[in-house]
């Protein structure tokens, strides 16, 4: 049994409490957050997809810190799972990595490339292990977008397109630009990320974007550069107007099949194969929280480094961002900087 400490518990804090409870080789044994409100179970949280921060934890039964740094140095605590606003990211992990802790941390891994270095130098000296929350490679419909495109069973890819878009979450947090990024960083990270899981790290980017809720990129339309292709575009961002039911999708056209995600249908994903009546693929039920800690934790009790996620990995999907918001910034097309 892996003993977890969560610090931070809002959406996503929140939101990874209840997935803790599907994983049974996990114990959530104690929490931070210097909200007293929070602490106690009695304030909610509201994600922006159906199922998060339901509420299903028993406060009660667990030690209770007012600061993370507490929960840290707690004896009993084996694991820090750090869900704090984006620019606590490499202060707690690193102090949970000198404390010999395994940590997850929350995406995006940090707030700058600087901080996912910081991370990287510190975790390669520590004898716990890291993972950074990307949920999107977890997630049911994109696990089985990556084993299509790596199986090459409907031929090459051609073109794919991701869509990401909402009203602004509200909130001091994500008003303020410095600290959320926006939300070419909070939100649009989701699908940078996954472009390069699939198709590895592209050689440049074209960004165009715009502000609106902060004063940093709020939205954007990005094209990923590929020497022998394919043709990846995707994009992201919170400047809809409110009540705009949020949209997560992909359309991925491949040699020999049509592939359509759609988070706001019951069964979301459609396959189009040439010659044959569409079918909508049945997926395993589910978000992909639960599925991305119970394999961290695997990897913990397995003594194993994660693969499916690596920190370069996350600290890579930093860069490229950066490398987006140079170009939204110039107007021009950007090269994306490599992990050393």
């Amino acid at each position: 049994m892996v003993r977890v400490g969560v610090i931070g518990l809002g959406v996503m804090g929140s939101t990874h409490l209840d997935a803790y409870s599907r994983v049974p080789d996990a114990e959530v044994i104690a929490i931070a957050d210097r909200d007293p409100a929070r602490l106690r179970g009695e304030t909610k949280s509201e994600g922006n997809i159906e199922g998060q921060a339901e509420g299903g934890f028993d406060f009660s039964n667990a030690k209770q810190y007012a600061e993370g740094t507490d929960l840290i140095h707690d004896p009993d605590v084996d694991m820090v799972d750090i869900c704090l606003a984006t620019p606590l990211h490499a202060q707690f992990a690193i102090e949970a990595l000198e404390a010999g802790k395994h940590v997850l941390i929350e995406k995006p891994f940090a707030r700058t490339s600087d901080e996912a270095k910081r991370i990287l130098d510190v975790a390669a000296k520590s004898k716990g292990k890291a993972m950074c929350a990307m949920c999107m490679r977890f997630w049911p419909g994109w696990d089985w977008l990556k084993d299509a495109v790596d199986s090459g069973r409907y031929g090459k890819v051609l073109s794919v397109v991701f869509r990401r878009v909402g009203e602004h979450p509200g909130g001091p947090f994500y008003s303020n630009g410095e600290l959320s990024g926006g939300a070419i960083l909070d939100l649009h990270i989701h699908d940078a990320d996954f472009v390069q899981h699939l198709f590895g790290v592209p050689n440049k980017v074209s960004s165009y974007g715009y502000k609106k809720n902060t004063d940093h990129i709020d939205h954007v339309t990005t094209i990923y550069h590929y020497p022998d292709g394919p043709h990846v575009v995707a994009e992201g961002g919170w400047v809809m107007t409110k009540g705009f039911e949020f949209a997560m999708t992909y359309c991925v056209n491949f040699d020999k099949a049509t592939a359509v995600f759609d988070i706001s249908k019951d069964n979301p994903l459609t396959l189009y194969e040439a010659g044959k009546d569409p079918v909508t693929v049945e997926l395993k039920p589910g978000m992909g929280y639960t599925p991305q800690l119970a394999y961290f934790i695997d990897c913990i009790q397995s003594d194993r480094a994660p693969k499916r996620v690596t920190l370069k990995d996350a600290a890579q999907s930093i860069l490229l961002i950066e490398a987006e918001v140079r170009s939204v910034e110039t107007d021009q097309p950007q090269p994306v900087q490599r992990v050393e």
